[in-house]
């Protein structure tokens, strides 16, 4: 009697079960990958020839020439998200200098003036009904104890009155106008250095003003 010798494909080796696999893959990292970019403080920044915030038709704070950053907070950030925030937006370089090079002063080197306002909406997401959800925004007794002590390391690198703010958690008017216009993005956790809280965001602003240095 002849036996034939048949090779078996176990069932999770067949190209069905191949395909699936790696769908499974990319899901997984698509859905890690918007996890991790989510779970980050956000500025979104304005070169401003102009800004203010106005409460109860009542103007709060102005400035000139400098930075509107909205700021908004994630419910997982720590202290480390703010540093990594307040240092970047002390080191962005949104100006020009004496020789006219764009993209080589940031705001201490012009002496102008940064101007926050408290943003949760930054967070938030619309639902299957087109309906903004900020769950992933953090909760608002947290947030802004956190939120001042981010303008508190905001004034420890710079002058304590050239950084002003709006009104926690009231309506506001925000009136500017953009330079340009110019508006940058930044997320606390953008690179791998970011996420991972690395040395580079527990420099101090002073500190960090000495690797951005170009000359004037």
């Amino acid at each position: 009697m002849t036996i034939r010798r048949q090779r078996l494909h176990p069932a999770s080796f067949t190209p069905n079960s191949h395909f699936t696999l790696l769908i499974f893959i990319a899901t997984a990292a698509t859905l890690l990958h918007h996890h991790t970019v989510a779970a980050a403080m956000r500025l979104v920044i304005q070169r401003v020839k102009s800004a203010s915030v106005t409460v109860d038709q009542k103007q709060i704070s102005a400035i000139g020439p400098g930075i509107l950053a909205l700021v908004g907070l994630h419910h997982e950030d720590t202290e480390s998200d703010l540093q990594y925030c307040a240092k970047r937006l002390m080191a962005v370089k949104l100006w020009e200098n004496d020789n006219g090079a764009a993209w080589r002063q940031h705001v201490k080197q012009k002496g102008f003036e940064i101007l926050c306002v408290s943003q949760f909406t930054l967070y938030g997401t619309l639902s299957k009904k087109n309906q903004p959800d900020y769950k992933l925004a953090m909760k608002a007794d947290q947030a802004q104890t956190m939120y001042n002590q981010f303008l508190d390391m905001l004034k420890e690198g710079y002058e304590k009155d050239r950084i002003l703010d709006g009104k926690f958690g009231e309506m506001m008017d925000v009136g500017l106008v953009n330079d340009g216009p110019v508006t940058l993005v930044i997320d606390s956790r953008e690179d791998k250095k970011g996420l991972l809280g690395s040395q580079s965001s527990s420099v101090s602003l002073k500190d960090g003003e000495k690797s951005n240095r170009e000359e004037r």
